[in-house]
């Protein structure tokens, strides 16, 4: 099975080709991204109008590329995938209209994924990760914890009630005067920096649900940056290792929360994963290796080249849903929004209801 996939929902643009060998395991055939920061640099962050427009010009330019290093015609492949959201809304539209355009011309099956899909199963690609397993998915625009249950069967334990991780990165580089794209240069700053110097808060630390709060520590930032102006670079070190710190602290708090609450939902996890740009920050590694081995699981992350948006994990989710037969028609939509799964309080409910249910059936046999 041979499927391309098809990444734009940011600042990315991404063609790759992902096969399946015989014993269902995941070969990347080709893997074209074209990333568009310099575009972006000078403001700081992604303009939507930039990157839509970035996308338009290359999209075609790099599936030729991908079809080309794999060494295939449109004609071998299994299956068209493209990232339908959530994301950028133009840029959603210019990879999923080429989707659907190389779909039509080609005879073959649409697969629509959710972006967010991509992460969660990127770790079956790599690791061959068995279900279930708990994921930390952690972006610049997400911050979720999910009990991946099986293709299309997920539960969302916990999340950003403000910013996303990646998010608040960023800001706090843009703050320092750091470089864009903000979250790497914050690591690299940290490595020189003390992070016992500024006593920042860590929110939502021992909450019972597995939620997430990052404005008030990124204010927190901003008061002692203002509070010690001028800063000098060791400032900003220390200022950066800091900041980390408190982020790695409240992330492993809360993916022990999550452990707690997979139980309920679902058998012992396989593993925990970790998943999205910020899942390549060493410091986050390694706080999450601590709490994996606590916990007696395995820590599986991807290679750092398919921890951000690349076209390889929205290939491999399409080869997963169509293993199942899920594919989609050409009206298929772009989403701008587009939650992954089920909420954590209605799954709940519904796992009690099966359990009483068969307590019933269990009571009633001979």
């Amino acid at each position: 099975m041979r499927v391309i996939g098809i990444e734009t929902t940011c600042d990315e643009t991404a063609a790759a080709i992902v096969a399946t060998s015989e014993d269902g395991r995941g070969t990347i055939l080709a893997d074209e991204v074209l990333s568009q920061i310099a575009e972006h640099a000078a403001y700081g962050g992604v303009v939507p109008e930039i990157a839509a427009r970035a996308h338009v010009e290359v999209v075609d330019r790099l599936v030729a590329r991908a079809l080309a290093k794999a060494g295939l015609e449109l004609a071998d492949l299994d299956g068209i995938a493209a990232a339908a959201g959530p994301g950028l809304i133009g840029g959603v539209i210019v990879g999923l209209t080429a989707a659907k355009a190389l779909a039509l011309v080609s005879g073959k099956p649409l697969l629509a994924v959710n972006h967010l899909e991509g992460h969660a199963l990127t770790a079956r690609l790599t690791d061959g990760v068995q279900f279930p397993y708990l994921l930390l998915l952690v972006s610049g625009g997400h911050t979720q914890l999910l009990a991946v249950r099986g293709v299309g069967d997920y539960v969302r334990l916990g999340g950003t009630i403000d910013d996303a991780i990646g998010e608040a990165f960023d800001k706090v580089a843009k703050l320092l005067g750091l470089p864009y794209p903000g979250g790497p240069q914050v690591e690299l700053a940290a490595k020189a920096g003390d992070p016992e110097r500024f006593a920042l808060p860590r929110p939502m630390l021992g909450r019972p649900q597995a939620d997430f709060s990052l404005s008030g520590l990124k204010t927190a930032v901003r008061l002692e940056a203002e509070r010690i102006a001028p800063l000098s670079e060791q400032d900003i070190a220390d200022l950066c290792a800091s900041f980390q710190n408190a982020v790695v602290d409240v992330v492993v708090d809360r993916t022990r929360v999550a452990l707690r609450a997979f139980q309920e939902i679902a058998p012992r996890p396989s593993a925990l994963v970790v998943a999205g740009g910020v899942a390549a920050n060493g410091a986050l590694r390694r706080g999450l290796q601590r709490l994996a081995t606590e916990s007696g699981l395995r820590l599986v992350a991807p290679p750092l080249e398919l921890c951000g948006d690349n076209g390889a994990m929205i290939a491999w989710a399409g080869i997963e849903r169509l293993r199942l037969g899920l594919t989609d028609g050409l009206d298929a939509p772009a989403r701008a929004r587009w939650p992954l799964g089920t909420p954590f309080a209605e799954a709940n409910v519904a796992a009690s209801e099966s359990v009483a249910a068969q307590s019933v059936v269990d009571e009633a046999a001979p």
